[in-house]
């Protein structure tokens, strides 16, 4: 779980504002599944004292980004955090380009195609399509699943620079020491996989029964990575299928959406 840094790596001299930090901080631990923290949760995952907490919810509902709810005794994002994170989406030309191609992927392959943004050490959902199949992977946009052990997070780090990749290895091995190992041996492979096939994969690594294929987008304008992933249940998307049939329409796809943004004026 992240906490809130104190010291010199997150103050960046007289121009960083903590209670801004603190804030954002506070609105970062609400998550899809989680509609309701109240203020020891949040206290929890930020490590902050609870009367800090108690003050910063207090402000935030004062200012339309959270609202208390009396039934739960906690509270839960409000509109003003929603136009934050809309605007965003919205002026994603990304998003507009890719739709069409990402649900015809979706239906040829029975599975979930998704587009992902890094979140510290997970990856964010910013667009998601579900075939008409059952069994498929139920996660929509807003979701957060780990950067280490998942095809989209191997795929990110596959196309990171040296320094970046080496940084974020260091926290996920800070984050997680009894299982860095498996870890590490995961993402080592995938930078096999990534150099040989231009895909990632996550066989059963992250959820036991689901099997995943990812790879990056590297906008020319030095925007954030966005990566791809065409991911289903494991009885449904083999190996075979995945590296034969699924990896190389995942790379179509994107290749014309890089192609498509590259020609936007």
């Amino acid at each position: 779980m992240w906490k809130v840094k104190t010291g010199k790596n997150t103050d960046d001299g007289a121009h960083s504002v903590r209670a801004l930090e603190r804030g954002l901080e506070v609105l970062r631990c609400f998550k899809p599944e989680e509609r309701f923290l109240g203020n020891q949760d949040i206290a929890q995952r930020t490590g902050l004292p609870k009367p800090t907490i108690t003050r910063l919810t207090h402000t935030l509902t004062n200012l339309g980004f959270l609202s208390y709810s009396e039934k739960h005794g906690k509270y839960r994002l409000d509109s003003a955090a929603l136009t934050l994170g809309y605007s965003y989406l919205v002026n994603m030309d990304v998003r507009r380009i890719a739709r069409p191609m990402m649900q015809e992927l979706a239906e040829h392959a029975q599975a979930s195609v998704s587009l992902s943004v890094q979140d510290r050490l997970n990856m964010l959902y910013i667009e998601a399509f579900r075939s008409s199949a059952t069994v498929t992977l139920a996660l929509d946009v807003g979701s957060q699943i780990p950067l280490a052990t998942t095809s989209v997070g191997r795929a990110l780090l596959c196309a990171l620079p040296e320094n970046e990749y080496t940084a974020i290895l260091q926290q996920v091995q800070d984050s997680n020491e009894a299982d860095w190992p498996l870890i590490k041996a995961g993402i080592d492979q995938a930078r096999v996989d990534y150099a040989t096939r231009g895909f990632c994969f996550s066989l059963g690594d992250w959820i036991p029964d689901v099997h995943a294929i990812a790879a990056p987008l590297i906008p020319l304008d030095g925007s954030k990575i966005l990566v791809f992933s065409c991911a289903g249940a494991a009885f449904q998307l083999n190996r075979r299928l995945l590296e034969e049939d699924l990896g190389p329409r995942l790379l179509h796809l994107i290749a014309k959406v890089k192609d498509a943004l590259d020609r936007l004026p």
